[in-house]
C-alpha cells in the first residue's frame, strides 16, 4: 500500500454540483481518493501524513473536452504543422502537455492530431515517459475530400470509405472518432455553415466507433450539418454555432453533448490579421461569434448537456487557457458552479471517464487543484492555481 495523505481545512467544491463544503478533508492513498467529507467526521490515524490547506479551496482538476495538443496557437497553426519535422512536433506537443497540467487541466480530449503523433504522446504520458495531463486521442479526423481539417485528416467519400476511415483510426489506437459534419473557420475556401459529410456517411463511422465501445465527436457549425450528425448518432457536437430549436430538441432527446468552445472565435477576432491570423479566418469568426453565443444561451436554457472545451491550439487559444472558456460560459448565462460542473463532471461524462475522474468522490483518482480563492466568488482565481495534484502526486 502507498502512503496515506490527509488534506484538511479547505473549502471543497467536489464537482458534482453540490454546494461547497467548508472545513473539509480529503484522504488520498495509492492515486485514489479514500475518503472525503466534513473534517468534523474524520478520525485521524497516528501515522497519517497531514497537509493543512486552511483558507484554500480544493476542486477537481479541469477536464478540457476539445484540444489540439500538437497545434501551436499562433496566427496560422497549420503552416507550422505542415512545414516542421515530425520530431519537432513531438517536442512541441510534449511542451504543450505541461502547460495544460501546470495550469490545472488534469485530463483532456484531443480532437485532431497530425500523423498519429497525438497517440504517441498519449501513450508516453500513460507510461510515465513525459509529464502531462492524461488524455484521450482521436488520431486523424474523418473529413470529406477537401473538407474542413483535410490538412491533418483522413479524407473519405461515401459510406464505405468513411466506415474504413473510422476503422483505420480504431486500428491505430484512437480512443474517440472525430467526424467533420460541416465547414469551419480555419480551412481556407470552406464555409462554416455548409454541410459536408452526409448523415449516412457519418453514421457508418459512428457505428464503427460504437461497435468498438468508443465514443464519437463532430466538428459541426451549421444547422443542417449538426442535425445530420445528431441523426447519425454522434455523442458530442463541437462548436454548435448555428443551433435552432429543432436541433436543440433533437440533442435533448438523444442526450447529445454540446462542447461550445466559445473562446475559439473570440481569440481569432481579438488578435486579428495584425497578429498573423489569416484574413479569411478573421472574417468568418466575426460573422459567427454572435450566433455562437446566442446558440450557447439557447442550448443552456433548454437543458442541453454541456461540457467544457476550448479548441486549444487554434490561433492565440493557449494550451492551459481553459479558465477563459469558463468566463465566457458565465458571461453567457451559466452560474460559476454550473461552469465548474461543466468543466469537471460533465466533461468526464462526455469523455466516458466519469467512473474514475471528474468529481472528488471516494474511489476516484485524486486529480485536484488547490486555489487561493473561492472560484464561486472569484472565477479569476483559476488563472493562478496554487497547486495541482495528478493521481495523488503534487506536480505544481
Amino acid at each position: 500500500m502507498g502512503n496515506k495523505v490527509v488534506y484538511k481545512g479547505f473549502t471543497l467544491i467536489d464537482g458534482t454540483g453540490a454546494d461547497a463544503l467548508d472545513n473539509a478533508y480529503l484522504v488520498v492513498e495509492d492515486k485514489r481518493i479514500l475518503q472525503v467529507g466534513s473534517l468534523s467526521e474524520y478520525i485521524q490515524g497516528e501515522d497519517d501524513e497531514v497537509v493543512d490547506l486552511t483558507g484554500k479551496t480544493v476542486m477537481p482538476g479541469l477536464i478540457n473536452s476539445h484540444v489540439h495538443i500538437v497545434m501551436e496557437p499562433v496566427g496560422d497553426p497549420n503552416s507550422i504543422l505542415i512545414n516542421e519535422s515530425p520530431y519537432k512536433t513531438v517536442l512541441r506537443g510534449a511542451n504543450n502537455l505541461k502547460k495544460h497540467l501546470y495550469s490545472g487541466t488534469t485530463f483532456f480530449r484531443d480532437l485532431g492530431g497530425y500523423d498519429y503523433i497525438d497517440l504517441v504522446l498519449r501513450d508516453a504520458v500513460n507510461e510515465g515517459l513525459i509529464e502531462g495531463a492524461e488524455f484521450l486521442a482521436s488520431g486523424k479526423v474523418v473529413t470529406m475530400t477537401g473538407g474542413h481539417g483535410w490538412i491533418m485528416g483522413r479524407e473519405a467519400d461515401g459510406v464505405e470509405e468513411t466506415r474504413k476511415a473510422a476503422r483505420e483510426q480504431l486500428k491505430a489506437g484512437a480512443d474517440v472518432i472525430k467526424i467533420m459534419a460541416t465547414g469551419g473557420v480555419m480551412t481556407k475556401g470552406v464555409e462554416p455553415g455548409s454541410p459536408q459529410l452526409s448523415m449516412e456517411e457519418m453514421k457508418a463511422a459512428v457505428d464503427e466507433a460504437h461497435k468498438a465501445g468508443k465514443l464519437t465527436a463532430t466538428h459541426a457549425q451549421g444547422t443542417t450539418g449538426i442535425k445530420n450528425a445528431v441523426l447519425a448518432g454522434i455523442d458530442s457536437v463541437e462548436h454548435g454555432i448555428f443551433l435552432d430549436d429543432e436541433v436543440i430538441q433533437m440533442m435533448l432527446d438523444k442526450g447529445t453533448y454540446l462542447v461550445p468552445t466559445l473562446v475559439a472565435p473570440y481569440f481569432i477576432v481579438k488578435y486579428g490579421v495584425e497578429n498573423g491570423v489569416p484574413q479569411y479566418a478573421v472574417d468568418k469568426s466575426k460573422y459567427v461569434m454572435d450566433y455562437h453565443n446566442e446558440s450557447f444561451r439557447k442550448a443552456y436554457k433548454a437543458g442541453v448537456k454541456i461540457a467544457m472545451g476550448t479548441d486549444s491550439g487554434t490561433p492565440f487559444n493557449q494550451h492551459g487557457g481553459a479558465p477563459w472558456e469558463l468566463k465566457l460560459m458565465v458571461e453567457n448565462g451559466m452560474t460559476p458552479m454550473e461552469a465548474i460542473t461543466a468543466s469537471t463532471k460533465n466533461s468526464a461524462d462526455c469523455l466516458g471517464i466519469l467512473n474514475s475522474y471528474g468529481t472528488l468522490e471516494a474511489g476516484k483518482f485524486a486529480d485536484f487543484i488547490v486555489l487561493n480563492d473561492n472560484p464561486l466568488v472569484n472565477l479569476d482565481t483559476l488563472f493562478d492555481v496554487e497547486n495541482v495534484y495528478k493521481l495523488g502526486k503534487k506536480v505544481k
